[in-house]
């Protein structure tokens, strides 16, 4: 059935689903018209992936009606969903890693050597390098194995290979958890080109800027039920955040009034070869010092130098009033620093052990008596960290991989706070969770400052540290280049800074709209 640009090619209406009592899409609605850009968004929990795994046919609703293109679907299967031309590129890109690119894009579809029962895989691997190369300009042979790509490139060949499939409708979820800026704007290149061939888009993010740029509407998921549907060419991510949240976006900084206290960490002209020199700084009790600066600033390595994983070359280090060297990790935590690292998957949770164990993993001394754990104490301190930090959890023994990367976030966060840590360095530690787990954290943050921590929080999200720094210090190739007072700055001023330029960027502008400044 041929439509028309604007005409619905998606319609679910209704759509509950219960899993054992818990009810996660309690009458919710999508409706997608052909040729746009559909945006749907929500919090953790929101019923974002449920809808979407409804969609795909791995789950059967509960109740509700779905049409796509025309036809009704009451009982949706992977292989009915692919044949009416709906095809998803998923976060985890799943691709087979010791496959070629040849073998990944046309596996299903295979071509053969004649008539004879062999696959023909240097057909498969011309055909994949010619398609790659005219669809989307990219020089990658057809014979490379798939471990052997960066994500974006195996995010690429996920979509020559739907892109084989002559597909109506692309989902994409949570397209750029894994790619750096540069590969981002190619992605958007990419979508947008796509949707220039009338290939109608579904994407999921939890970065609204992204949302904003990309999107030609926007479904907003809250508690299983739609709860808005926004035109970006009328409104901007304020409402969106505000239908999130179901509050004012001017919650979202819950800043305290923290006295600030006594020196608790003093850099004088610390070095690292290659990556920063002569960095002297001050950080008191109470007092969150953001950080920020471009990659290769030499910020994210100056985070990393103050926890032992980069080494110092130069000048000195005061925690407390007591010079020391920091020369390791385990050196780090014996002064009462916590690290809570970007890559909290990769470097902060260990994902197939427990909540608890986690929790506990870094304070283990705390629950040991004459050389035995005690369980009992242990629990107790789990159970209160969870609490106090609102970890969504069935239990304290289910393996942190099941978690919500916000909630993963928070066991992180918990871990330190077992530690009873005195200076916390938080390396982008809102990074790919969503807005209202946002908002959790940064109440955390502030909760630490407020209990005489001393917080180094760096971040690229410049909203983010304006909402919540007491200063921000800005880096610029190596080099402290500024420091400014939240309250008389903006997001132009430190971009401006961290640029090493007056002018303002066009990614300034959006920030600077989203946030009403």
């Amino acid at each position: 059935m041929a439509l028309a640009k604007g005409d619905p090619v998606l319609s679910m209406h209704g759509i509950v689903k219960t899993f054992g009592g818990v009810r996660a899409l309690d009458g919710a609605n999508l409706e997608v018209e052909a040729g746009n850009i559909q945006g749907l968004v929500g919090q953790n929990g929101a019923g974002k992936s449920t809808l979407i795994k409804i969609l795909a046919g791995i789950h059967r609703p509960d109740a509700g009606s779905i049409t796509i293109r025309g036809l009704h679907c009451p009982h949706l299967t992977p292989r009915q969903v692919e044949h009416l031309g709906i095809h998803f590129i998923h976060q985890d890109r799943l691709l087979v890693p010791t496959f070629t690119v040849g073998e990944a894009m046309f596996l299903g579809a295979e071509p053969g050597i004649g008539r004879l029962p062999f696959l023909n895989r240097r057909e498969m691997a011309r055909q994949a390098t010619t398609i790659l190369r005219d669809h989307f300009d990219v020089r990658l042979a057809g014979g490379a194995l798939i471990s052997e790509l960066t994500p974006a490139e195996r995010q690429i060949v996920q979509i020559s290979r739907a892109l084989l499939r002559d597909p109506a409708i692309l989902v994409f979820d949570e397209p750029t958890a894994a790619l750096v800026r540069r590969e981002v704007d190619r992605l958007f290149e990419i979508i947008r080109r796509l949707q220039a061939k009338g290939i109608t888009i579904v994407y999921i993010s939890h970065y609204l800027s992204e949302i904003e740029s990309l999107c030609d509407q926007v479904t907003v998921l809250r508690n299983g039920v739609d709860v808005g549907h926004v035109s970006l060419k009328s409104s901007s991510t304020t409402e969106i955040v505000s239908l999130m949240l179901n509050r004012d976006i001017d919650e979202m900084f819950p800043k305290r009034a923290v006295p600030i206290g006594e020196p608790v960490l003093k850099l004088n002209e610390v070095s690292a070869r290659g990556a920063f020199n002569e960095i002297s700084l001050t950080l008191h009790r109470g007092e969150i010092l953001g950080l920020t600066g471009l990659l290769g600033s030499g910020a994210k390595e100056l985070v990393q130098s103050l926890f032992g994983l980069v080494r110092l070359h130069g000048g000195t280090i005061e925690i407390g009033s007591e010079r020391t060297k920091v020369s390791s990790p385990p050196s780090a935590v014996s002064k009462k620093l916590a690290l809570v690292p970007e890559d909290r998957r990769a470097h902060g949770v260990a994902l197939q052990m427990s909540v608890r164990e986690n929790v506990t993993l870094a304070s283990l001394q705390r629950f040991v008596c004459f050389g035995f754990l005690q369980p009992g104490r242990e629990k107790t301190a789990t159970n209160e960290l969870i609490r106090k930090l609102s970890i969504h959890t069935a239990s304290q023994a289910s393996p942190v991989g099941d978690l919500s990367g916000g909630n993963q976030q928070k066991v992180v966060l918990a871990k330190w706070l077992s530690r009873q840590s005195a200076l916390y360095l938080l390396d982008e530690p809102t990074v790919g969770v969503d807005v209202g787990a946002k908002v959790e954290i940064y109440r955390l943050i502030g909760e630490l400052a407020e209990q005489g921590a001393g917080i180094l929080l760096l971040s690229s999200d410049l909203l983010e540290l304006l909402g919540i720094a007491d200063r921000i210090l800005v880096m610029y190739r190596g080099q402290l280049a500024g420091e400014f007072n939240p309250a008389n700055s903006t997001s132009a001023d430190l971009l401006s800074c961290a640029t090493g330029t007056s002018a303002v960027s066009e990614y300034v502008n959006a920030v600077s709209a989203e946030s009403g400044r």
